[in-house]
């Protein structure tokens, strides 16, 4: 998504007043420095930081828009690399671990249903049943 180009309001209000003064003396001096040729630069200096600032954040949003096309080529090529070193030293070298893949001999598969962790490591339940075998208390208890 691009970023939102900036307009300023307060160089649209300006160049309306300046305009209006303009049209009462194209060389206007209210004193102070205030002059109609000192206001129209600064409107000129403004519009020409506005228009670079907008510039800069689109050469911004192509560089971005670049820089994912070579990440998303780059993780292409990473994989392609890795099936290339899988497919000249096997699938269970050693070279296929030093690349970054996982050997066959280390992966494990886990059948459907099967939580990850091994079955040693998960809680064992122990349920006390009574004599009559249905889990719930006799009468003469």
């Amino acid at each position: 998504m691009a970023r939102k180009k900036r307009s300023s309001p307060m160089l649209q209000k300006a160049v309306r007043r300046a305009a209006g003064m303009n049209s009462i003396d194209p060389n206007l001096d209210v004193g102070n420095g205030l002059t109609l040729p000192a206001f129209s630069t600064l409107i000129e200096t403004m519009r020409t930081k506005e228009n670079a600032y907008n510039s800069a954040l689109s050469n911004l949003d192509k560089l971005y828009r670049e820089m994912l096309q070579t990440e998303s080529e780059l993780g292409d090529m990473t994989e392609h690399m890795l099936m290339g070193v899988g497919t000249r030293y096997g699938k269970s070298s050693v070279e296929y671990g030093m690349a970054g893949g996982v050997p066959k001999t280390q992966r494990r598969k886990g059948l459907r249903g099967e939580s990850p962790t091994p079955s040693e490591e998960q809680p064992s339940f122990v349920a006390s049943v009574n004599s009559n075998g249905n889990g719930k208390k006799s009468a003469a208890s």
